[in-house]
Order: structure tokens, then sequence, then C-alpha cells
């Protein structure tokens, strides 16, 4: 199975529910896991160092990445960095109308600008068919 490393800063989390359980959904119809990091792990104040080893051994562990940044986020960030040095395909998605970043666009393979959760859905099976993953 493969799997998808998805990054999302902790406190945005709670607004996207819906997405992550379709992208689920629609990757797993593709034998893709997705790894929701900030569900999987949790880290006292003290363990950023501990936080981030642990973050860069489950990108390294991933296909690829898939980035949901509809708000900007620091740490989502620090994460493509990695995944373009690791050259991991990485796909940027946000909420139609939320503001652009350009330097995560810039290091994305693909983008996903979408509607809802269904929209998201259906452009994210567009794309695993075309890349084959």
């Amino acid at each position: 199975m493969k799997t998808a490393y998805f990054g999302i800063s902790k406190s945005n989390r709670v607004h996207f529910d819906k997405e992550i359980q379709q992208l689920k959904k629609s990757l797993a119809k593709h034998s893709i896991e997705l790894l929701v990091f900030v569900d999987k792990y949790e880290f006292k104040l003290g363990e950023e160092k501990k936080m981030m080893t642990i973050a860069f051994e489950e990108i390294d562990k991933s296909d690829f990445l898939i980035v949901e940044l509809t708000k900007k986020a620091i740490g989502v960030g620090v994460e493509v960095g990695y995944a373009v040095a690791k050259q991991k395909p990485i796909i940027y998605i946000k909420r139609k109308n939320a503001n652009h970043s350009t330097t995560v666009s810039g290091c994305s393979d693909f983008s996903i600008e979408y509607e809802n959760e269904v929209h998201l859905s259906e452009e994210i099976e567009k794309l695993i068919k075309v890349l084959q993953f």
C-alpha cells in the first residue's frame, strides 16, 4: 500500500474533517493510505525536535505529500521544503478564494483549488489516475 503524508497545521485541522474523510475514501480506492500527521501524533511542549524528527521520518516513508493551506502554516511550509529536498511529489490544496501561498505553489508539483469536499475528492481522483500512484 502506498502512503500520502497529509500536512496541515494542528490549529487548522478542526476545520477540515469533511475534506480529510473524503480524501481518505478517495485515496483508499487506489490503495493509498492518508497519514494525517497531526491526528496520529501528539507532542508536548519541549518535544519539538522529536516532533520534527518523526515528521521527517514519516515524509521519508511516504510516496507523496498533500498539503492543505487554506490557512497558511509555517510548519507545513517546513514539511514542504523537506519533501522538495527528498524529491517527493507535492500536491498543494486550498479552498477556492483562500489566500495563495506563492512559496508552496512554487515548490508543488500540482495544485487543486476546491469548492467543497466533494469537488476536492473528484479532483484528487483525477490526479491520482493521471499520476498512477
